[in-house]
C-alpha cells in the first residue's frame, strides 16, 4: 500500500478537497432521500424547523451520510468521490482502520470543518499533512502512486 519512495504520506488539503467535491453529488442524493421519506412519514406536510422531527431528520442525514463514508472507507479505503484522486483512507502503519476509528474519523471531520475548517486548515501547519480528525482517529488519507 506504500507508495513509490516508501512510506505514505497524507493527501494534501487540494486532494482532499477535490474529493470532497465529488462526494457532494452521491451525499447530496442520500440527503433528498432522507427528507423524501421524512415528508412522507410526516404526512406529506412541511416539517417545522427546530422541531422534534426537523431534529430526528437531522439526525437521520448526519447518520446517513456517516454509514456512507463509514461503509465506503472499510470495503476499500475510498468512497465515490476518492477514487478517481487515488486517495485512500488507511491506519499510519497501512492497516485497514476499524469501525470504531472511521466512524471516529467521520464525527471529527464534521468538527473539523464545523469550526470554519480549522482542523482542515491544520494540515498546512502539520509536517505530515494531518488533519485534526486524521490524528484524532489514527487514521490517514493516503494519494497511492499511478498504476503502470
Amino acid at each position: 500500500m506504500s507508495p513509490v519512495g516508501g512510506t505514505p504520506r497524507s493527501a494534501h488539503l487540494g486532494w482532499r478537497l477535490l474529493a470532497m467535491v465529488y462526494d457532494s453529488l452521491p451525499v447530496l442524493a442520500l440527503w433528498l432521500l432522507v427528507s423524501a421519506i421524512a415528508l412522507l412519514l410526516h404526512g406529506g406536510q412541511p416539517i417545522a424547523p427546530w422541531s422534534l422531527a426537523f431534529w430526528l431528520q437531522v439526525m437521520a442525514i448526519w447518520g446517513i451520510t456517516g454509514a456512507y463514508a463509514v461503509i465506503s472507507w472499510r470495503r476499500g479505503g475510498q468512497t465515490l468521490g476518492m477514487r478517481p484522486w487515488r486517495l485512500t483512507v488507511a491506519t499510519f502503519d497501512g492497516k485497514v482502520p476499524t469501525t470504531a476509528q472511521l466512524w471516529r474519523r467521520y464525527a471529527l471531520a464534521n468538527v473539523s470543518i464545523a469550526l470554519a475548517g480549522l482542523g482542515l486548515l491544520w494540515s498546512l501547519l502539520d509536517p505530515r499533512r494531518r488533519c485534526w480528525h486524521d490524528i484524532g482517529s489514527s487514521t490517514q488519507l493516503v494519494r497511492m502512486p499511478k498504476n503502470r
